[in-house]
């Protein structure tokens, strides 16, 4: 995994009160976390992401945490 930025995620392990009360599976590809596996909070989107998304995400993020403006170019519909 590529180092990810602390000012954009917070490391956390999957209690189970965070699983209980707060989310169970990851916000961008709806795996479920297991009690104690590390999980991710991504600050700017304030969600909950597997190691696989935080790794994938913290690659297209500049150093203010919001992606990239290449990721923009030749997206969308104009």
């Amino acid at each position: 995994m590529s180092a990810l930025n602390d000012h954009c995620f917070v490391r956390q392990e999957a209690t189970p009160r965070i699983l209980e009360y707060v989310s169970r599976f990851c916000a961008e590809c709806y795996h479920e976390f297991a009690e104690g596996e590390t999980i991710f909070y991504e600050l700017e989107g304030c969600r909950y992401l597997c190691s696989r998304c935080a790794d994938a995400l913290a690659r297209r993020l500049d150093e203010v945490c919001e992606v990239s403006e290449e990721e923009y170019e030749g997206a969308g519909l104009f």
